[in-house]
């Protein structure tokens, strides 16, 4: 694919841009971002029993698993990214939070059992992987049966009449807000990978390729940040079953 980074590539990018992440992502999502990370939040333990295990992939600077945990402390949190660099930034982030793990792995090789967790999430870290249906080949398998799995991410609306203005701040001025002169380039491809990625629909078709079922999406900003969630069923499924929900 144009542009494709490898994992090597991408690993070096969150390595390096670890230290000012946090502080990027809210100025260039212009303050939005904790609210769409809250849209996850609020919804994923819906239906989970106390002692049960939930697991953050891609976590990055951990505030989806920070959050989660400080939420529901009745629940064991694990927090998995490939960058030391960015683990480093979520363990100084959660101290204090004893229902709260960190793991450096590989999302595309899960190091857990089957069925270890009652969710799985990913948010704004599926796109920036090589092969996104392995991914979520992983997160359903590690999830028990009637557990759901969740990607949060940004997407290019379908929304014809906004998708002129996206694409005009998210390549020119989202790569300056974010990285400046210094960084410019890998808040460029931050921009591309979006690009790159699968618009709504599409996604939603991989989940129920995946064998998820009751394969849903909430939007915000118009379809620029979508949350799409699947559940894993009892018994295994073929077949796309997928529903479009706005809010």
């Amino acid at each position: 694919m144009k542009n494709r980074k490898t994992p090597a590539d991408v690993y070096e990018i969150f390595q390096t841009l670890a230290p000012r992440y946090d502080r990027a992502n809210a100025r260039i999502s212009l303050g939005l971002e904790r609210g769409w990370k809250n849209m996850l939040v609020k919804r994923l333990p819906a239906g989970i029993g106390a002692g049960e295990q939930v697991l953050d992939v891609c976590c990055g600077t951990g505030d989806i698993a920070i959050a989660l945990a400080g939420e529901n402390p009745d629940l064991a949190i694990t927090g998995l990214d490939f960058s030391p660099a960015m683990l480093e930034v979520a363990r100084e982030k959660g101290k204090g939070l004893s229902n709260l793990t960190w793991v450096e792995g590989d999302a595309m090789e899960l190091p857990f059992p089957d069925g270890t967790f009652a969710a799985a999430c990913i948010s704004f870290g599926l796109r920036n992987t090589p092969d996104y249906a392995r991914v979520l080949r992983e997160m359903k398998r590690v999830v028990r049966p009637g557990g759901k799995v969740y990607c949060l991410d940004s997407f290019v609306p379908d929304n014809p009449i906004i998708l002129p203005a996206y694409r005009l701040y998210f390549r020119h001025i989202m790569p300056v807000l974010g990285g400046g002169r210094k960084y410019h380039e890998q808040y460029t491809w931050l921009y591309q990978s979006t690009e790159q990625f699968p618009r709504r629909k599409k996604l939603m078709r991989q989940f129920a390729r995946t064998g998820l079922a009751q394969v849903q999406s909430r939007s915000r900003m118009l379809g620029a940040c979508v949350l799409v969630e699947g559940t894993k069923p009892e018994q295994i499924t073929t077949g796309e079953n997928y529903e479009r929900r706005k809010i």
